[in-house]
């Protein structure tokens, strides 16, 4: 986690970050003077447990959405990191090159070898543009599907973590066949024979998303968002601009509880109050101890009921008349 002197906080997060400051000069004041300022430095870092739990309370959509943005927030490897134990990186989809925005391995989970496969946005600016921010190509998700694959080979389960604000939209990527990959991901995920679990740990946009979206059971991170296009660029579609982007989150029903109330997905995995960034420890300890449990009862199915019970899932998704 960053320390409070690299933390970034965001507008609504100024509550918070004027506490910190204030419990700063009060140690800096303590050393210099040599006085004891435990106690207002106690009271004040109650304060700041109080007010984080506060904001997470009376967020908006939009504040929703610009958490899971939160430059301080763990990414995939950070999940993997403290989660799991002797990760093996695989690289590559044996026809282009390796993707670095899609990563994924083998991993020992509570003594369980999965497969973890999800995006990586990079940790500062040249990690990002490394990363190309989270945005894979169809190498990315030929990379994927070809980890999935080996682990339906080995009978391992699959965890994947999804983070990204959209497939990689360029033309190279559209030259490479990016719809095509994605929807082939689509096809193989509902048909692969082992367990696979799917977390939406950031941002879930369109079918960036979806290309490792298909899952037994599909989860959703409090503070994160899953549709098919971002605020914004709803926002410059109906209106001309990005200004209507609180309202385009809004009316998107883009949060989990939404999600939840729509049956995109089976359940909603809280985070630490403020927010994920805060504690990285305690939101992959979350994670983790939502995870093991569901990984035994998906795999105590057969492979057969498990593809019956996955086609059924996503095929009553929706609302409709005739």
């Amino acid at each position: 986690m960053p320390s409070n002197a690299n933390r970034q906080f965001l507008d609504f997060e100024k509550p918070i970050k004027d506490l910190i400051e204030t419990i700063e000069k009060y140690k800096h004041d303590a050393e210099k003077n040599k006085m004891d300022m435990s106690e207002p430095i106690r009271q004040l870092e109650e304060s700041i447990l109080q007010k984080r739990k506060e904001i997470t309370d009376h967020l908006t959509s939009w504040q929703r959405v610009q958490l899971s943005r939160h430059p301080d927030r763990p990414y995939t490897l950070k999940y993997i990191e403290k989660m799991t134990k002797c990760f093996l990186e695989l690289y590559g989809d044996r026809n282009v090159k390796d993707d670095k925005a899609m990563i994924g391995g083998f991993a020992n989970l509570e003594g369980e070898t999965v497969m973890i496969i999800g995006q990586q946005k990079g940790i500062n600016t040249k990690m990002r543009q490394m990363r190309n921010f989270g945005m894979a190509n169809p190498e990315g998700y030929r990379k994927a599907l070809r980890l999935m694959k080996l682990a339906e080979k080995f009978n391992k389960p699959v965890v994947t973590l999804i983070d990204t604000p959209g497939a990689y939209p360029g033309l190279e990527a559209e030259e490479r066949g990016q719809g095509e990959a994605i929807a082939r991901n689509i096809y193989e995920m509902i048909r692969l024979k082992v367990p696979v679990i799917c977390v939406i740990i950031g941002e879930g946009a369109s079918g960036g998303a979806l290309g490792i979206g298909v899952g037994d059971r599909v989860y959703m991170m409090e503070n994160t968002w899953y549709t098919v296009i971002s605020p914004e660029s709803c926002s410059s579609i109906l209106w001309r601009s990005w200004d209507k982007k609180e309202v385009a989150a809004e009316q998107l029903r883009l949060t989990a509880d939404h999600m939840l109330k729509f049956g995109l997905i089976d359940g909603i995995i809280p985070e630490p109050d403020g927010g994920a960034h805060w504690n990285y420890d305690e939101s992959a300890q979350i994670l983790k101890t939502h995870l093991v449990p569901v990984v035994k009862e998906l795999k105590q199915l057969g492979a057969e009921d498990r593809v019956k019970q996955r086609i059924a899932k996503f095929g009553k998704m929706g609302f409709w008349e005739e």
